[in-house]
């Protein structure tokens, strides 16, 4: 990975010169407790306690597959860019036409790219348009849909090594400091060296993003000459050569990295996802709740109460705090993706994103009763043990 500190300070210093407009973010309404108190809901005692925590690790969630994700495309025939440039300023269409005809240069591309920071730590983004730049990528992401779909809903579609090396979690919600939140729709192998993720061309609009400063481009692997891409670009281009491994030995190749996209693959991963949702909630709180209201969806109900799915939520709860946590286009009550998301919404609505007595009290409002408060709380204890 030689050459990624100089490119990440490149596309730093692209950013610098503009001013990030996007200040808006996600805001949690919290209600008055005499609002709360109003609502008549009864107490909810499941029918059904089982003798030892399941590992979480282990359960798979389960509920009807997202039409439009899963794989196989409408044909795309991959032409992946073996060489990536940053430039400090938007590439004029002259630029374009010339870089176009050098040896061996089959397509041109240039898209927007820029920084955004989260908790201070700053990824790379490039924003695309899904439809034009999804023949960019290798063709294993290319053929996957949920990729294309999360981008365009708004979504981050993070490289598989930005995955691992930010410790981001599949399905969760990151907070962009200073603008909005993202969830992280998908992880892919992009191929492209010092880039951590995709996003649209419309969420970089509003983000700031330096316009049309990245230029990829398509060729015979190995034959697209560096230098005449730099001369062209002039003195302040970054080139990153892409295709290093067709230029050395067929040995040396590393192996294909696996597109996932969605879902978390486990309540574990799903929990510690949907408490992202609500800043200083516990993912154990929510485990804890799901493991005593229906141990992980294996008890969905109905229960005598009337409540309903995974979280057993009675209906009119779900219709005010119910989201639609995987990007299905609905909110469903019997669906973990969406049930556990919602529960965090709940239990944020009500204050446990504050801990100490107001997540008692959140907890409470969930379940009107002390004693399943305290058992929640004793549940999510042995969970951060377990799980430490």
């Amino acid at each position: 990975m030689s050459g990624l500190p100089t490119f990440r300070a490149v596309m730093l210093m692209v950013i610098a010169v503009l001013a990030v407009t996007a200040a808006a973010g996600g805001v949690v309404v919290f209600l008055d407790d005499d609002l709360l108190k109003t609502a008549q809901e009864p107490v909810r005692r499941p029918t059904r306690q089982p003798t030892a925590a399941p590992r979480l690790d282990q359960i798979v969630p389960k509920a009807e597959p997202i039409k439009d994700f899963g794989s196989g495309g409408p044909g795309v025939t991959s032409t992946p860019p073996r060489v990536l440039a940053i430039v400090p300023s938007a590439v004029p269409k002259e630029t374009r036409h010339k870089l176009g005809g050098l040896k061996h240069v089959q397509k041109v591309t240039v898209v927007d790219a820029g920084a955004v920071k989260v908790s201070g730590t700053a990824l790379n983004l490039l924003a695309v348009d899904p439809a034009q730049f999804r023949s960019w990528t290798p063709q294993p992401v290319a053929d996957q849909p949920a990729v294309w779909s999360a981008l365009a809903r708004g979504e981050l579609v993070a490289d598989a090594s930005a995955i691992g090396r930010f410790g981001m979690i599949l399905g969760a919600m990151y907070q962009v400091d200073g603008g909005p939140t993202l969830r992280v729709a998908a992880s892919a192998p992009l191929g492209l060296h010092g880039v951590d993720g995709l996003v649209s061309a419309d969420l970089g609009r509003s983000l700031g993003f330096a316009p049309e400063v990245a230029v990829l481009l398509h060729g015979k692997p190995g034959k697209i000459g560096e230098s005449g891409v730099r001369k062209l670009l002039g003195k302040g281009a970054q080139v990153v050569v892409l295709d290093s491994a067709a230029r050395a030995k067929k040995r040396d190749q590393p192996s294909p990295q696996t597109v996932n996209v969605g879902r978390p693959g486990s309540y574990l991963e799903l929990y510690k996802a949907s408490a992202t949702r609500c800043p200083g909630l516990s993912w154990t709180v929510l485990a804890a709740i799901g493991q005593v209201e229906s141990s992980h969806g294996r008890n969905n109900g109905p229960s005598s109460a009337g409540a309903l799915g995974p979280m057993q939520f009675m209906p009119a709860t779900w219709k005010a705090y119910g989201v639609d946590g995987d990007g299905d286009g609905k909110a469903d009550i019997w669906s973990p993706y969406d049930a556990v998301p919602g529960a965090a919404n709940y239990l944020c609505a009500n204050g446990a994103g504050k801990g100490g007595e107001k997540l008692r009290k959140a907890i409470w409002f969930y379940n009107h009763s002390w004693d399943y408060v305290n058992k929640v709380m004793g549940i999510a204890e042995a969970y951060a043990r377990t799980y430490a």
